[in-house]
């Protein structure tokens, strides 16, 4: 047994599956979002829920809005499992997702905790993960098993 690479591996991580990490976590977050998108978009009352959110949140003009944010998770989430122009398109979902944190997910902190229980509970959404990956996902790139790592390479070859 090669120590020495089990301790790079278990310290610094291993480059060779690095790759297929990225490959996972993108098409996973895609996929999410393509099909939550889809259902909104797609399925009779499926931008209700969005739109009594976002009335809720007195967010102008909710009706439209309901159906660009399903139109954006749609599309967005569908160029993000290709790894076709995935840096844009995580950009326009860690927005989505920002503003969904704003509008909503805040809301639902219990008050009163301490700063610390807070942040707990605050990391805990599902909307703060999914704003973590898509940082991570527009700095790493969509990885070698993308349309974009193929388009480049044609661009630039």
């Amino acid at each position: 047994m090669d120590w020495k690479r089990l301790v790079q591996m278990a310290l610094l991580g291993s480059s060779d599956v690095e790759q297929f990490a990225i490959l996972v976590v993108r098409v996973s977050i895609g996929l999410f979002f393509a099909i939550s998108g889809a259902n909104k978009l797609f399925i009779t009352g499926g931008t209700k829920p969005v739109y009594d959110t976002l009335v809720k949140a007195n967010v102008p003009f909710p009706s439209q809005t309901a159906y660009f944010v399903a139109g954006v998770e749609f599309v967005c989430g569908s160029l993000v499992v290709v790894g076709f122009l995935s840096s844009p398109a995580s950009v326009a979902l860690l927005i989505d997702m920002t503003v969904a944190t704003l509008t909503s997910a805040l809301s639902t902190l219990p008050k009163g905790l301490s700063p610390l229980n807070w942040l707990d509970d605050f990391l805990y959404l599902p909307e703060v993960l999914y704003i973590l990956f898509f940082i991570w996902l527009i700095c790493s790139g969509p990885g070698k098993f993308s349309v974009d790592y193929w388009f480049a390479g044609q661009l630039l070859g």
